[in-house]
């Protein structure tokens, strides 16, 4: 549906109106506790407008509820290991994070084929927010996109190139990353306005592949996911990654299933200081 100026004032108006009862945190990266409501026109990089009016997003999504998107890409990229967490059970989310976060991991990624998955990352925003970055992935459409945000995802990603995706994501103040496996896919990915391409599944690729890829196209910014693990995490950042999604390899489903949270997180700080040391080296 097109919004005329009118319904889009409208809109803005309303969605102004219900954040005015929403709670104010406050804390480091936080914002001032104001109830600011931040409405832009969402741009792709081939200079269309989207279609889609940010004024139609979320109320949820205010500046005083998020962090800054550039905060977040901070928090992505530095260290630059994205933890992916497909959980066996809602309950385990808070304590894995917990693991994940002793260890130095500063985003984590819980997939939608996580039981009651929306529900985790409301809690886990609630509980453990304030320390680091929560997103979602395995999100395969508009209505999912929407309501991770209600739940409170900092960012998304997906393994498929949904780019009408990214006016959400960018309405709402949160990068987004949209999948892709070939030159041309990146590419269009890129020009959608998606603040990162998500290499799935890198597995079959390798770091030469992306090498040979930013060759031509040195601004794809390229998280490879699938096949990632400590033996190839330096290859990946030196091929020019600006992080790494990383899986089974660091939450295994011995892990999930034992519990062994102490073993997360000896796990954790293992990748933490293996992409650390392959960007000073």
């Amino acid at each position: 549906m097109t919004l005329t100026p009118c319904t889009y004032l409208e809109r803005a108006a309303t969605l102004a109106r219900r954040a005015s009862s929403f709670p104010s945190p406050q804390g480091e990266g936080w914002g001032e506790g104001k109830r600011t409501l931040r409405i832009q026109p969402a741009h792709r990089r081939d200079g269309n407008a989207s279609e889609e009016q940010p004024a139609l997003l979320l109320s949820a999504q205010l500046n005083n509820n998020m962090r800054t998107k550039s905060a977040i890409i901070s928090l992505l990229t530095d260290p630059g290991i994205i933890a992916i967490v497909r959980a066996q059970q809602a309950a385990q989310v808070v304590p894995l994070f917990e693991a994940l976060i002793a260890g130095g991991v500063r985003a984590i990624e819980i997939t939608m084929t996580t039981p009651n998955a929306l529900a985790a990352i409301r809690e886990a925003r609630e509980k453990i927010g304030e320390r680091a970055s929560i997103g979602v992935g395995t999100v395969l459409d508009a209505d999912t996109c929407r309501a991770a945000f209600a739940a409170g995802a900092e960012f998304v990603v997906t393994p498929i190139c949904r780019t009408e995706l990214v006016a959400i994501a960018h309405g709402a103040g949160c990068p987004i990353m949209l999948g892709a496996y070939t030159a041309t896919e990146a590419q269009l990915a890129h020009e959608a306005g998606t603040d990162f391409i998500k290499l799935f599944p890198a597995d079959g690729l390798g770091a030469g592949y992306i090498k040979a890829l930013r060759a031509p196209l040195p601004h794809l910014r390229i998280v490879p996911t699938g096949g990632v693990d400590l033996q190839n995490v330096a290859e990946f950042l030196k091929a020019g990654c600006v992080a790494l999604g990383v899986g089974s390899s660091l939450v295994s489903a011995k892990i999930l299933q034992e519990a062994d949270w102490p073993e997360l997180t000896r796990r954790a700080s293992a990748f933490v200081t293996a992409a650390r040391q392959a960007r000073s080296g």
